[in-house]
């Protein structure tokens, strides 16, 4: 099974367009209604639907980091700060983590971009 993917609030509607015509699953959290969560629960409503989050947000990445430390679960982020990736490159590289990628590889994990 491939990944799907959260995207929050800061990742541009280009690439989110982007990986839907390349027929990879992704929901926007303002798609959800969910774009004015902070991000500790934005992450554990991509838990709880079994996606991956994908950001641009340095904030996420930290609280990524502090669930490793503490043992704290999520499903995974695929982050890239939008200064060091192009959109072609983050849908590139995007779209193969979706179609290689299993959710329980991902479990727990920060996955760079670009790769």
């Amino acid at each position: 099974m491939s990944l799907a993917f959260y995207m929050n609030e800061h990742i541009p509607r280009p690439i989110t367009i982007g990986l839907r015509v390349r027929q990879v699953n992704v929901l926007t959290a303002q798609e959800d209604g969910r774009d004015t969560l902070d991000d500790p629960p934005l992450l554990d409503r991509a838990a709880e639907l079994g996606r991956v989050m994908v950001s641009f947000d340095a904030d996420m990445l930290r609280e990524a980091t502090r669930r490793q430390r503490v043992g704290e679960s999520f499903a995974g982020i695929a982050f890239a700060h939008p200064s060091e990736i192009s959109i072609g490159e983050c849908i590139r590289d995007l779209e193969i983590l979706a179609k290689v990628g299993e959710l329980n590889d991902a479990e727990n994990q920060v996955m760079y971009l670009p790769l």
